[in-house]
């Protein structure tokens, strides 16, 4: 019998924990997983993973590669080589491109746009907006991954539905089986904030987190929690940044809502007064804001007691002159939110397990396992057993490095994560089998390929 990869000597790690073994695959597929020394069979193609340690092929479920439509700040091709090359096997794409992804239609133009041009396999989430209620079935019968409901303003500008619009809609959605999953601001609320600021001539960038204050997602995340119970449709809380959201996610989980919680590596990791005590300014600026550190540590209690299921990055790449990266103090509100995280999401969360913060089953739960099990891959994907997918992410906990972002393989070159040192790193990125990444440098063709939950 001939395979057509193995990974040897590795310590193989899932959710569950770890142990030494090899990893046999053929087909696309794991076909078996061996933790004797015995004798292997021949193979296409070998890895011997000894020092390092082997882990399911990670899962971003929160990207925004911009196509169609917003192909200048990104697209397939140079998101998803540097989703490969920061470790990523599995993509979720967000919906608020142009046209968003709101129709049937949609969904089959941006999947032409990515057939073709994807290192990774991807998802893609349909969105729920005012006016779109009969698309939710046929979106789900074309094979999306889940749908999107903006509660607050979004890149794109897509007008959110109102409050009975979302109710009958997440009806809908719970025939289907699938997921929502919500960004949680009141826009009322922030809208009014930064009328405020701007008429006293704030453009300071605290300005920008003074008007999304946590009371803004704390509502949404009320009110989405409420709304799906009363549906009976199933939730995910995307991009978590707030204590008191937490504290309600817990609540929710302990009387029966079936909601999951999504965070990233900002709000864990980085400050909203590094704005100004490291001039990050509009480099920093995302929504929903990065907030006190007191906020960050309850995120990671949230980690911990697991009541938060899955990390994602919220890539969102946009040109330097829209980050205003030249005079990043200057004008807060002229700057675009957000930054390119999916190629540097892994290694800054390596480093925390290197720190001991969380343990590798752990991260491993959150970063694959949870992202697969909320959005329908599960067992596909997420996990290292036979018949999933033979994706595998590869990485060396004791490779140090320093976060470049002239080095990054986005469109984007800005990121308040330049200069960051970081210990474990990914070294192989496979995808069914196939090496796309090894030791940073993109390997192969483009044969990603589109994922449908099961009907």
């Amino acid at each position: 019998m001939t395979v057509d990869l193995i990974v040897k000597n590795g310590t193989i790690v899932t959710a569950a924990g770890s142990y030494h073994g090899h990893v046999l695959i053929a087909d696309g597929r794991v076909l078996d997983i061996l933790t004797q020394d015995a004798a292997l069979p021949g193979a296409r193609d070998v890895i011997d993973a000894a020092g390092c340690h082997v882990l399911p092929g990670l899962i971003d479920p929160h990207v925004h590669f911009r196509s169609p439509g917003l192909e200048y700040k990104e697209d397939w091709d140079t998101g998803s080589q540097a989703a490969a090359c920061g470790g990523i096997a599995t993509v979720l794409d967000m919906p608020n491109v142009v046209p968003p992804t709101s129709t049937v239609e949609a969904l089959q133009a941006k999947l032409e746009r990515a057939r073709g041009r994807a290192y990774v396999d991807y998802g893609i989430y349909g969105v729920i907006t005012a006016g779109n209620m009969d698309q939710i079935f046929p979106l789900a019968e074309a094979g999306v991954v889940g749908y999107k409901v903006y509660m607050g303003e979004t890149v794109g500008h897509i007008p959110p539905p109102t409050d009975g619009e979302i109710i009958d809609a997440w009806r809908l959605v719970a025939e289907t089986g699938l997921r929502s999953g919500v960004h949680a601001e009141n826009s009322g609320i922030i809208a009014y904030l930064r009328a405020k600021l701007e008429a006293r001539g704030r453009r300071d960038p605290l300005a920008h987190l003074e008007s999304r204050p946590a009371v803004a997602e704390t509502e949404a995340i009320s009110r989405a929690l409420l709304f799906a119970r009363e549906a009976g449709s199933r939730l995910m809380i995307h991009h978590m940044s707030a204590s008191e959201g937490v504290d309600l996610l817990r609540r929710a989980k302990r009387t029966g809502v079936d909601v999951m919680g999504e965070t990233c590596p900002q709000y864990l990791l980085l400050e909203g007064e590094d704005m100004v005590r490291r001039g990050l300014g509009s480099l920093l600026k995302i929504n929903p804001p990065v907030r006190s550190k007191e906020h960050g540590e309850a995120l990671w209690r949230g980690l911990l007691d697991e009541t938060i299921d899955a990390i994602g990055t919220d890539h969102s790449p946009h040109t330097p002159e829209e980050k205003m990266d030249r005079s990043p103090m200057e004008d807060i509100w002229a700057a675009a939110s957000g930054w390119p995280g999916v190629e540097t999401g892994v290694p800054l969360m390596l480093t925390q397990v290197n720190a001991g913060r969380l343990s590798l089953p752990h991260y491993v739960k959150l970063a694959a396992e949870g992202p697969a099990r909320a959005w329908g891959l599960w067992p596909r994907k997420g996990t290292i057993a036979r018949g999933s997918d033979g994706d595998l992410t590869i990485v060396d906990m004791q490779k140090e490095g320093t976060i470049d972002k002239a080095r990054l393989h986005s469109k984007s070159k800005v990121t308040p994560f330049h200069g960051f040192r970081v210990k474990g790193m990914p070294v192989y990125t496979v995808l069914r089998g196939t090496v796309v990444m090894k030791a940073g440098e993109l390997r192969g063709n483009p044969t990603g390929q589109f994922l449908r939950p099961p009907a």
